[in-house]
């Protein structure tokens, strides 16, 4: 009995000094209640949105919103954070300033979300029937502060950036008639239907919220239109560009030519339009931010100078068009079920992209193929260069492709020390080498009489109309690709997108006749890549990529300079005792064939040191070569279709 009155005793104890411990730890706060979820219902009225985007020198677009309410209470409006074609929040909230919000002429107080910072609740009035927001989006006016979207010549206003919407609807349920004010003398190209364009102010039909925020402008001083298509075409596509100079906007006719040959090959590719127009927004500019973004009707495409005017030295910025309209039928009117989203607030989901984008990627080769966009040869050596960097991607040792989806949302584009072993949105290029694994598979097994171009009109074709989504799964894709031809997809997919795949993605070349070889001469592509990132490019000889001023940009893992210790972020000074060139690094390159280490002085901050890199296998340039007796599927698979 004593026995038990002491344990008893003891469980007393432990149980108040368990009760005094829970009173002196510290406890979360709840968290707020979340904003309200999209429900598929009209909003009550229509928004009206005014921009000023005449600002240029400060580079300050000026917002006015009206916004309708029906009641006094709780209302959240929201700044768009998913954005479409990022994939992942990007909406630049942290440029969105000046903020007040009216009713009935007196300032009503918002309080920004504490958890959610994209949302702004604000309480309406008893009689209030509308809300009057202003503020103003401050682009970048230098690089190191995100994209520069406004310069004296041009302009891409993207309505991400100038909208607040009220949370609780689907966004294609809130309507919203749109304008914007230029600066005189300026042009524009949008998606959008105009009402009238006057003394700078263009004003637009009345649209849904989720239309008008997929439908961009280029605007600028020098602005030319091209139409790709005969006149009187039911759903007409039109090339709208805008430059730096008026000289950058004279095309030949060869070159309007190919761009009208890809609108041609796509329709005979995918068999069907899903939009009522098309516009192409092209930008040549050294002084704008690059940009390429896919909408359903238009896409937004940034590229340097000599687009038209050095058509041979373009050659990287020739697949950028092809790519983008592709996904007018990948990507946006078909869709993965999980990446959908009814309004900018719900998280997307990113296991299909290497459908959405790796598909694409592949299309926008074989389109630029087809259609001139790019010779056989350039798409030919571009296709090397991407083959080889999966060939060498080793970090595939650990990290299944599929994974990679992850990566807009986990990694923003940041740079990365080893991206050959982190790996980094391989679903764009390394899906391209499983969809030709693909393509080349049906080819084989069909002796002919299929491809991938079944799939495509199967699976992203239908009926022309107006612009919709249609949205797919996994199962969807093995679906239609069994009913092209019967094989065991699902397992082909898997081993190549969801497993841990060892070998590299190069079957659909052995297929296709040709393979993967290296060689002591660098292609053409891989001189323009060259010359475009101002680098010296010896990946796959000592796995490393120096700058014109000697800076290491990129690094293979387990190669012969990750082994001798050097890393991204260090400076060569000196090769083989003489100061750092691009040249002296390629020549000694080759003269260490005969055994002679390649001695290298580094600066890392304040330390200086030299490495010794023993390498002898000279210069290893990736480019595609025939394999002798065998099917050359891959030239059918560029040959423009009649």
């Amino acid at each position: 009995m004593k026995r038990t009155l002491l344990a008893f005793a003891s469980l007393l104890a432990i149980a108040g000094s368990a009760a005094a411990q829970s009173a002196n730890t510290a406890q979360p706060t709840p968290l707020p209640q979340p904003t309200p979820a999209a429900q598929d219902v009209a909003f009550p009225g229509v928004i009206k949105l005014e921009v000023d985007a005449t600002d240029l020198d400060r580079r300050i677009f000026r917002i006015k919103e009206t916004i309708p309410v029906a009641q006094a209470g709780e209302l959240v409006l929201r700044y768009p954070e998913w954005l479409p074609g990022h994939h992942a929040p990007r909406g630049p909230i942290d440029k969105v300033a000046g903020l007040v919000i009216r009713a009935n002429g007196q300032v009503v107080p918002w309080v920004r979300d504490p958890v959610d910072v994209y949302a702004f609740r604000v309480n309406v009035p008893q009689g209030a029937s509308q809300l009057d927001v202003e503020f103003q989006f401050l682009s970048a006016t230098a690089p190191n502060q995100g994209r520069v979207v406004m310069t004296p010549e041009m302009l891409n206003l993207q309505w991400v950036s100038v909208a607040l919407y009220p949370a609780g609807y689907y966004t294609r349920r809130i309507m919203v008639d749109p304008s914007v004010r230029l600066p005189q003398g300026w042009n524009y190209g949008v998606a959008l239907e105009t009402n009238a364009f006057e003394g700078g102010l263009a004003t637009f039909k009345r649209v849904d919220f989720e239309t008008l925020m997929d439908s961009p402008m280029f605007a600028g001083r020098y602005y030319k239109q091209f139409q790709l298509d005969p006149p009187g075409a039911a759903n007409p596509v039109r090339l709208n560009v805008v430059a730096d100079s008026a000289e950058e906007l004279e095309a030949k006719d060869e070159h309007i030519e190919a761009h009208k040959n890809l609108v041609r090959q796509a329709d005979r590719l995918f068999g069907a339009r899903h939009y009522k127009h098309y516009d192409f927004l092209l930008a040549i500019t050294e002084r704008m931010g690059g940009i390429g973004l896919e909408h359903h009707q238009s896409s937004e495409n940034g590229v340097g100078e000599g687009y038209f005017t050095d058509w041979k030295k373009a050659v990287l910025d020739r697949d950028l068009l092809p790519h983008e309209y592709t996904h007018s039928w990948d990507g946006k009117y078909r869709r993965g079920a999980d990446l959908y989203t009814p309004d900018y607030d719900m998280p997307m989901r990113n296991s299909l992209l290497w459908v959405y984008e790796g598909q694409t990627q592949y299309w926008g080769y074989v389109l630029g193929a087809r259609s001139g966009m790019l010779s056989k040869d350039e798409t030919m050596q571009a296709l090397a260069a991407t083959a080889a960097t999966y060939e060498n991607r080793i970090g595939r040792n650990w990290r299944p492709m599929v994974d990679t989806t992850n990566d807009p949302i986990m990694s923003a584009r940041r740079p990365q020390p080893w991206s050959s072993w982190q790996r980094a949105e391989d679903y764009y290029s390394e899906g391209q080498l499983i969809w030709l694994d693909a393509d080349t598979l049906i080819r084989e097994r069909s002796s002919g009489k299929r491809s991938l171009d079944d799939f495509a009109r199967a699976f992203f074709g239908g009926p022309s109309g107006d612009p919709v989504v249609k949205t797919y799964t996994y199962e969807d894709v093995v679906r239609t690709l069994n009913e092209v031809q019967p094989y065991d997809w699902d397992t082909f997919l898997r081993t190549r997108v969801s497993d841990v795949a060892v070998k590299p993605p190069l079957d659909g070349l052995a297929r296709g006749g040709w393979k993967l070889a290296y060689t002591e001469t660098p292609t053409d592509y891989w001189k323009s890549l060259e010359a475009s990132a101002k680098n010296t490019n010896l990946t796959y000889s000592l796995g490393a990529v120096v700058n014109n001023e000697g800076d290491v940009t990129s690094v293979q893992w387990d190669r012969p300079a990750f082994n001798a210790g050097v890393a991204v972020g260090v400076k060569v000074l000196a090769v083989n005792g003489f100061a750092y060139s691009g040249e002296r690094l390629r020549k000694a390159v080759t003269e260490a064939k005969a055994g002679k280490p390649i001695q290298m002085v580094l600066k890392s901050g304040d330390h200086i040191r030299t490495v010794s890199i023993d390498y002898r296998g000279g210069h290893r340039y990736p480019r595609l070569e025939r394999i002798a007796g065998t099917p050359d599927r891959l030239s059918q698979i560029y040959a423009a279709k009649k």
